[in-house]
Parts: C-alpha cells; sequence; structure tokens
C-alpha cells in the first residue's frame, strides 16, 4: 500500500514538471533567446512619408504621398425635348408625326 502511495506520488511529481512550463527552475542551461517584439513601429513617429534614418533623424521616403486630386464635376444637362405632335428625329431634330 505504501510503495503504491509513493510511486502515485513520483509519478505525479515527474508529470508536474513535464507539463508545466516552470520559469523559476530552467532544465537547460542555455542562454535564453529574446523573443521578437510584438509591436512593430512602422514610421517611428516621424509621421507620414518619412522613416528614421541611421543617426536617429526622420528622413524622407522619397515617395510622395497624396491624395488624388478629385474629380471634375460631370455636366448634366437638361435633356432635349420635342414639344408635343413632334418626335425626335436623328442627329436631336425635331420632326412632325
Amino acid at each position: 500500500m505504501l510503495k503504491r502511495i509513493g510511486l502515485i506520488l513520483a509519478c505525479g511529481v515527474v508529470g508536474s514538471l513535464f507539463a508545466s512550463g516552470v520559469q523559476a527552475l530552467p532544465i537547460s542551461s542555455a542562454p535564453a533567446q529574446m523573443a521578437a517584439p510584438t509591436v512593430t513601429l512602422v514610421r517611428d513617429f516621424c509621421g507620414l512619408g518619412f522613416h528614421r534614418g541611421p543617426y536617429g533623424y526622420c528622413v524622407r521616403n522619397g515617395v510622395y504621398y497624396g491624395f488624388p486630386p478629385p474629380p471634375p464635376p460631370v455636366m448634366v444637362g437638361v435633356p432635349r425635348v420635342c414639344p408635343w405632335g413632334f418626335y425626335m428625329g436623328p442627329y436631336g431634330h425635331c420632326y412632325q408625326y
């Protein structure tokens, strides 16, 4: 009976060592590698169209970031209508029925 309880306790301790990721007791003595940061700074607070140079100053990207000009307005006119008793013929002429 005591052997069985001791065996269950020993298996439980060994199983818990392999099952959990304990940080206080590392198994390997190799130096821990630095993990990559989860946040990547894109423009480094320089603004749109700039980036950080090798000496830490803001440098222009060389590509103009602008907005395209607005499209020209569409001219909408009143359609030409023939009076009563006439119909619209070719080339926009009004002909009598």
